[in-house]
C-alpha cells in the first residue's frame, strides 16, 4: 500500500512539473513574440528619427542660406548708422567746444539778468 500510495504521489508531482513545463514554455513563446513585436517599433523609430534628423538638417541649410545674406546686410547697416552717429557725435562735440570758447572769451554776456549789472550793448538780454 504504501508503495502504490508513492507512486500516486510522484505521477501527481510528474503532471504538476509537466504543467509547469509547458507554462513555461508558453511564457517563453510569449516573451519571444513580444521581443520580435518590440524590435519591429524599435526598428521603425530608428528609421522615423533618421528621416526627421535629415529633414532638421535640409531645414538647417535652407535657414542658413537665408539668415546669412540678411546677417551681413544687417551688420553693414550697423556698422553705417555707427559711423553716421559717431561723424554726428563729433560735429556737436566741436561745436560745443566752439560754442564754450566764444563764451569764455565774452564772459560779460554770460550773466544772468538780477544778478547784478550787465555792461554793454547786450544789458538785459541773454544771447
Amino acid at each position: 500500500m504504501q508503495e502504490n500510495h508513492l507512486e500516486i504521489i510522484f505521477e501527481d508531482i510528474r503532471e504538476k512539473l509537466d504543467l509547469v513545463l509547458e507554462g513555461n514554455a508558453a511564457l517563453d513563446s510569449k516573451l519571444d513574440r513580444r521581443f520580435d513585436q518590440l524590435d519591429g517599433k524599435i526598428e521603425l523609430n530608428s528609421v522615423k528619427i533618421e528621416a526627421l534628423n535629415e529633414k532638421i538638417d535640409l531645414v538647417a541649410q535652407r535657414l542658413t542660406k537665408r539668415i546669412d545674406p540678411g546677417d551681413q546686410k544687417l551688420a553693414e547697416r550697423i556698422d553705417s548708422v555707427e559711423q553716421n552717429l559717431t561723424e554726428k557725435i563729433d560735429a556737436v562735440a566741436e561745436d560745443l567746444r566752439v560754442h564754450r570758447r566764444d563764451t569764455e572769451a565774452h564772459p560779460a554776456f554770460r550773466r544772468v539778468p538780477g544778478e547784478g549789472n550787465i555792461s554793454g550793448a547786450c544789458q538785459g538780454r541773454i544771447y
